[in-house]
């Protein structure tokens, strides 16, 4: 009897695994990492330009706590949570364009911190972003 019980909380364990990454694999989309580089001005100096690098799958979720709402009263930009697979780490200040609409995002945490354990069969690993902007005539892509 007791074997029965733990192969069914292994059935129900393996269902609300696989739900959980559906819901993360249905709301990913698709996204380019902003590269920042200075080029010659042909006058002897630099500028910065950023431009569309590498392709990503990641997904956004709104801060709605009561602190993010109280520091955006406040002035702060609007903030999110970047959910991506594991083997992309996205460190603090690397920017996100999302794709459907152009919406540019910087990061605000380590990649390093919040992600789940090898153990693990969820493939998550989430950061804090605020939306963002890049000044036009540096970003030709935008």
């Amino acid at each position: 009897m007791a074997s029965n019980v733990f192969k069914q909380a292994e059935e129900v364990e393996k269902v609300e695994r696989y739900a959980v990454m559906s819901l993360y694999s249905e709301a990913m989309e698709r996204c380019v990492i902003v590269d920042k580089r200075t080029v010659p001005d042909g006058r002897g100096g630099v500028v910065t330009e950023y431009v569309d690098g590498a392709p990503i799958q990641a997904a956004f979720s709104f801060d709605t706590s009561t602190q993010a709402r109280v520091a955006e009263q406040a002035g702060a930009t609007a903030r999110y949570v970047v959910t991506t697979a594991k083997n992309i780490n996205l460190q603090y200040h690397t920017i996100v364009k999302r794709l459907k609409d152009g919406k540019i995002f910087r990061i605000t945490s380590d990649g390093d911190d919040n992600y789940t354990p090898p153990s693990s069969s969820l493939n998550i690993r989430q950061v804090e972003a605020e939306e963002w902007t890049i000044p036009a005539q540096e970003y030709p892509n935008g």
